[in-house]
C-alpha cells in the first residue's frame, strides 16, 4: 500500500495470561479513506489484533509486549479506549454491544459522548437513519428487542454519530442472513464512499468482504501470510479454493481437505 496510512501496525506481538501467544510479529496498515479487510480461519488471531488496535487487550488478560501501533501518525500504545474514540477511532466490536435496555435513540445519543473535546458538531440522528431506515421506525423501542441485523444497524449507527476516521469493524455479518449481509455490506460501502472514513474489517465471509474492500490480509496463526489489492487476490488459486470455494472445476474442496503443512507451503512460496 503506498499511500499516506491511517493506521500502522507494526511488527506487534500479544499475549494471553502472560502465557499464550496469539500474534507474532503482524503488520499491516490501512490507507485514508479505503476499506481494508482482514481474513482468516477461526483462532487465527483476527479479533485480537482489532483489541491490540483499540487497546482493550487488558480487559481479557492480553497484553501487546512487542512491536508498535500507530494511528494518524502517534503511537498509541498508552492512549486509553475512550481516548481512542475521541481521536477518531471506534471499534464495532463483534457481538453488537449495544445497551439493550436503552431505546435506538438513546443508544446514538450515548454516542456522542465520544465527540467531547474535539470541537465536532453532534451529527443529526436524521444521518444515521438515511442509512438505515429500519432505525427509524424504531427509534423509540428498546434496543433489545430489535432483530439481530437491526441491532448491527444501530451498532455501526452508533460509531457514524461518534464521527470517527477510522472504524474497526469485527465480523458485521455473524449470524445474519443472506439479504441482510448484502445490505449491511452495501450500506458500509456507501458509508465509506460518501463520509471518507477508513475501515478495517474483519469478516468470515470473504466474498461480501472483498466486494466492499480496497485491500486484503489474509492470517494464519498469527501472521499475515498473503495480502495485496483485492482483485489480486481474488484471482490467487489458494484465495478462491479456501476463501471462496471455488476450485477450478473440480470441485468443492475444503480447508479439512487439505493437510495443515501443505498449506503453509502454498502461503510461504
Amino acid at each position: 500500500m503506498t499511500a499516506e496510512p491511517i493506521l500502522e501496525v507494526n511488527n506487534i506481538e500479544v499475549v494471553y495470561n502472560k502465557t499464550v501467544q496469539v500474534l507474532r510479529g503482524l503488520s499491516l496498515s490501512v490507507e485514508r479513506g479505503k476499506v481494508v479487510t482482514l481474513l482468516g480461519s477461526n483462532g487465527a488471531g483476527k479479533s485480537t489484533t482489532l483489541k491490540a488496535i483499540s487497546n482493550l487487550l487488558t480487559l481479557q488478560n492480553g497484553a501487546l509486549t512487542a512491536g508498535d501501533i500507530r494511528f494518524n501518525g502517534e503511537s498509541i500504545a498508552a492512549v486509553t479506549p475512550h481516548g481512542l474514540v475521541r481521536k477518531g477511532l471506534f471499534h464495532v466490536m463483534e457481538g453488537r454491544r449495544i445497551f439493550e435496555d436503552l431505546t435506538v435513540e438513546e443508544n446514538l445519543t450515548a454516542a456522542t459522548f465520544a465527540l467531547s473535546g474535539r470541537g465536532l458538531k453532534p451529527m443529526p440522528f436524521e444521518r444515521v437513519y438515511n442509512y438505515f431506515p429500519r432505525l427509524r421506525e424504531r427509534r423509540n423501542g428498546r434496543a433489545g428487542y430489535l432483530s439481530g441485523g437491526e441491532q448491527q444497524m444501530l451498532a455501526i449507527g452508533r460509531a457514524l454519530i461518534a464521527q470517527p476516521s477510522l472504524m474497526l469493524l469485527d465480523e458485521p455479518s455473524l449470524g445474519l442472513s443472506p439479504l441482510l449481509v448484502e445490505e449491511i455490506f452495501t450500506i458500509i460501502a456507501r458509508i465509506n464512499r460518501e463520509t471518507g472514513v477508513s475501515m478495517l474489517l474483519v469478516e468470515q465471509n470473504a466474498a461480501v468482504a472483498f466486494a466492499v474492500a480496497h485491500y486484503g490480509y489474509i492470517m494464519e496463526t498469527g501472521k499475515i501470510v498473503l495480502d495485496g489489492p483485492t482483485e489480486r487476490l481474488m484471482s490467487d488459486q489458494d484465495v478462491r479454493e479456501f476463501y471462496l470455494g471455488m476450485s477450478g472445476g473440480e470441485g468443492h474442496k475444503s480447508y479439512r481437505e487439505i493437510k495443515h503443512y501443505k498449506r503453509r507451503k502454498r502461503w510461504l512460496s
